[in-house]
C-alpha cells in the first residue's frame, strides 16, 4: 500500500511543505474539491470501456485494439500505480496473440472526472509510448491540453483522501 505521501514526494519541498500544513489543518480536499467541484458517472466497467473507446477513437484511431478497460480494486496495492497497462500474450495454436488491457484504480468511480480523464489519456498513451519519455507526455498533452495540471492536482486529490 503506498504511502500518502508517496503521491507528493516528486513535488518540490516548499509544495509538500504547503501540502502538509493543508492536510493537518484539514483544508486540502476542500482546496482541490474548489477547482473541481464536479463528479462523473463512470462507475462500472461498461461506461468505462465506452468512456476510454471513445477517447481512443477520437485520438488513436490507428493504435492498436484494447481488449479489456476496467476498474481494479488491487491497483494501488500491488503495483503502487493508478492505471495499468498491459500486453497479455495467449497462444492459441501455433500462434501467440497480443491484447491490449487497461486497469484503472477504482478510486478514481469517485471524484472529479478531470482525474479520470487524465488516467485514462495516461494510459491510452502506453499504447503508441511504453516509457515515460518526452513522446509519450506530448501525446498526453496532445489528448489533453491540461494534462499536467490535472496529473499535480490528482496528486494533490489522492494525498488528501489517503
Amino acid at each position: 500500500m503506498p504511502k500518502p505521501t508517496d503521491y507528493i514526494s516528486g513535488f518540490p519541498p516548499a509544495t509538500q511543505a504547503r501540502a502538509l500544513e493543508l492536510k493537518e489543518q484539514g483544508k486540502l480536499l476542500d482546496v482541490v474539491l474548489k477547482r473541481y467541484p464536479d463528479t462523473h458517472t463512470i462507475t462500472n466497467n461498461a461506461a468505462l470501456y465506452t468512456y476510454a473507446m471513445d477517447l481512443k477513437r477520437s485520438f488513436l484511431k490507428s493504435s492498436d485494439p484494447v481488449s479489456k478497460i476496467r476498474f481494479s480494486d488491487k491497483i494501488s496495492a500491488i503495483n503502487n500505480a493508478l492505471g495499468l497497462h498491459t500486453f497479455a500474450v495467449r497462444v492459441q495454436g501455433n500462434k501467440a496473440k497480443r491484447k491490449n488491457e487497461i486497469r484503472i484504480a477504482s478510486v478514481f468511480k469517485e471524484g472529479p472526472p478531470e482525474f479520470l480523464h487524465a488516467v485514462v489519456v495516461h494510459e491510452l498513451a502506453h499504447l503508441r509510448h511504453r516509457d515515460h519519455d518526452r513522446a509519450f507526455y506530448r501525446l498526453c498533452v496532445h489528448m489533453e491540453p491540461d494534462y499536467h495540471q490535472y496529473e499535480v492536482d490528482m496528486r494533490l486529490w489522492l494525498f488528501a483522501i489517503a
